[in-house]
C-alpha cells in the first residue's frame, strides 16, 4: 500500500474508529494503550496495525481488537478482521507463540467479523489465542478436568459423551474448552467444531423461529463432529431452547459426535433445567474445577510473567497468591496491572509499588462477599426460600427481596449486570437496573426499608 492511499480514505476511518473507542475507554486508557498504535495497511479485508512492544500487543489483543473490529466493520463493511503485530523494527523481540502455528494470524482469530475460512465460522464464537493446553497450568484442583479435556483433544472417540465440566468463575473451564478446541482444529483440521455460548445458542435459535428456519438451524448444529456449549447454565429456565437443545444433543450422540459442556454448577444441581436434560447431562464424564491452592496460584503468575517475557520478584509473586484467592482471571489481570504500570511509568516491579498499583483491588480481596453470600442472608433476613431468588415468582413477598439480593449484589461484588442477572435465575441485566433503581428510590422514601437495606450491607461486609 502506498503512503497516499494509506494518508486517504482508510486513515481517516481509523482516526475515526480510534475517537469512538477514546470517547468509550476514557482518557487515560486511550493515551496508554490506542495512542501508540500505528495504522499499517489493509488487504482482502484484513486490516494491519503495529505497537511498539509484544506485552503491548499481547494487552491490545485481549482487551481492544474486537472492539476495534466491530467499529471499523461500521465504518467499511468490507473490513473481516483486525491483526496487531509488533513493529518491525522490534519484531526480534517477539517470541513464537504456542497457539496453532500452522495458521499465521492466529493471534487475529479472535476479531473476524462474518468472514474467514473456520468451518462454521459463522456460528462459532472466536477462539483466545492464549488459551492453549500448554497455557493451562496444572494442579490438584483442576487435574482431573484437564486429563478429560486431553483426552478429547486428542482422541478421535472417547467413552464419555458428553464432557461436562463446571467449576466458579474464574477457574479455568473457559481455558480448557478453547484448549480443545484448538488442539482439535490444529491436528485435525477436517473436524467441524464448533464452539459458543448457551446464551449465543438460544439467541440463533430465536432468531429461527422468528424467521422461521429452524431447518437450518437443525442441520448447523447436527452435523458438526465436536460441538461446545459454553455456561450451559444460561438455558436454565429457557423451556423452548431446553427442548431444542435437548434434541441437538441427542442427534449428535447417536451419531457418536463428541459434545463438552461447561457450567458453573454441577447438572444434579442446575435449577431450571429439566430432569430429562439432567439425565442426559450426568450420562457422560462430569469434571469439576475445585478452587485453586496457593500452590497453583504461584504457579499460575510464574507462568504468566514468563509469558509477558518479565521477570517479577518471588515476594511479589507470592503476596499476590496469598491476597487474590477466588479467581484466576482477576490474578493474572492484577499481574498485568503490575507489570503495565511498571513498563509505562519505568519503575521497578516491587512489593511497595504492587500495593501502591493494586490498593483498590487488594482492599476488595480482604472481605469479598459472594452473590451466593448475599441471597443466604437476604433470604434469611426477609424469611423466604433461597429458591425464590431464582424462581419466576412476582409476588411483593419474594420479588422486594430479591431486588434487594440484586442491589446488594451490584454495591458490594465487581460482577457485571448480565452476571448477576444469570445468578437471580437467568435474569437479563435490564432486570438489574430495574431493580438497583427501585431500591434506590424506596431507601429514600422509607425509612424502615433503608435501616433494612443498611443493616444487611454491615451484615455481610463486617
Amino acid at each position: 500500500m502506498t503512503k497516499a492511499t494509506r494518508d486517504g480514505p482508510l486513515q481517516s476511518q481509523w482516526d475515526a474508529v480510534c475517537g469512538r473507542l477514546r470517547s468509550e475507554i476514557g482518557e487515560a486508557a486511550y493515551q496508554s494503550w490506542l495512542k501508540p498504535i500505528t495504522f499499517r495497511d489493509m488487504s482482502d479485508g484484513e486490516v494491519k496495525l503495529s505497537v511498539p512492544t509484544r506485552f503491548m500487543q499481547d494487552w491490545v489483543v485481549a482487551h481492544y481488537v474486537d472492539r476495534l473490529c466491530v467499529l471499523w466493520a461500521g465504518e467499511n463493511p468490507d473490513v473481516r478482521r483486525v491483526d496487531v503485530l509488533v513493529q518491525p523494527e522490534h519484531a526480534s523481540q517477539r517470541s513464537v507463540e504456542d497457539a496453532p502455528a500452522s495458521e499465521p494470524s492466529m493471534r487475529a482469530v479472535g476479531s473476524r467479523v462474518n468472514g474467514g475460512e473456520d468451518p462454521g465460522n459463522d456460528i462459532s464464537a472466536p477462539l483466545d489465542p492464549r488459551f492453549t493446553f500448554k497455557r493451562f497450568v496444572v494442579g490438584k484442583p483442576n487435574e482431573f478436568a484437564h486429563a478429560a479435556a486431553r483426552r478429547v483433544a486428542e482422541a478421535t472417540h472417547v467413552s464419555f459423551n458428553p464432557l461436562f465440566l463446571y467449576g466458579g468463575v474464574g477457574l479455568g473451564k473457559t481455558h480448557l474448552m478453547h484448549a480443545i478446541a484448538w488442539n482439535i482444529r490444529r491436528s485435525t483440521p477436517r473436524r467441524n467444531v464448533i464452539y459458543l455460548s448457551a446464551e449465543k445458542f438460544m439467541y440463533r435459535f430465536i432468531r429461527a423461529l422468528r424467521e422461521q428456519n429452524t431447518v437450518d438451524f437443525k442441520e448447523q448444529f447436527r452435523s458438526v463432529d465436536v460441538l461446545m456449549i459454553d455456561d450451559v447454565q444460561f438455558i436454565a429456565g429457557k423451556d423452548s431452547t431446553q427442548e431444542e437443545f435437548f434434541h441437538t444433543f441427542n442427534a449428535l450422540v447417536d451419531q457418536g459426535r463428541q459434545i463438552v459442556l461447561s457450567a458453573d454448577k454441577s447438572p444434579s444441581n442446575l435449577e431450571g433445567m429439566e430432569e430429562r436434560l439432567k439425565s442426559r447431562l450426568n450420562c457422560g464424564l462430569v469434571a469439576d474445577i475445585h478452587a485453586t491452592t496457593y500452590e497453583l496460584r504461584v504457579g499460575i503468575l510464574e507462568s504468566k510473567a514468563d509469558q509477558l517475557g518479565v521477570k517479577v520478584p518471588s515476594n511479589v509473586l507470592e503476596f499476590l497468591a496469598h491476597k487474590i484467592t477466588a479467581n484466576v482471571r482477576e490474578l493474572e489481570g492484577a499481574l498485568n496491572r503490575i507489570v503495565a504500570h511498571a513498563q509505562l511509568v519505568g519503575r521497578e516491579i516491587t512489593l511497595e509499588t504492587t500495593q501502591e498499583v493494586l490498593h483498590d483491588l487488594l482492599r476488595a480481596n480482604d472481605r469479598r462477599v459472594t452473590i451466593e453470600e448475599i441471597q443466604k442472608r437476604v433470604a434469611e433476613h426477609f424469611n423466604v426460600r433461597i429458591s425464590d431468588m431464582h424462581s419466576a415468582r412476582r409476588a411483593r413477598s419474594v420479588a422486594r427481596p430479591r431486588q434487594v439480593a440484586m442491589y446488594l449484589a451490584k454495591q458490594l461484588t465487581s460482577r457485571s449486570l448480565p452476571e448477576i442477572g444469570r445468578k437471580f435465575g437467568g435474569r437479563d441485566h435490564t432486570t438489574v437496573m430495574h431493580a438497583v433503581r427501585k431500591v434506590e428510590e424506596l431507601r429514600e422514601r422509607d425509612a424502615s426499608f433503608a435501616e433494612d437495606v443498611e443493616l444487611l450491607r454491615r451484615m455481610l461486609e463486617g
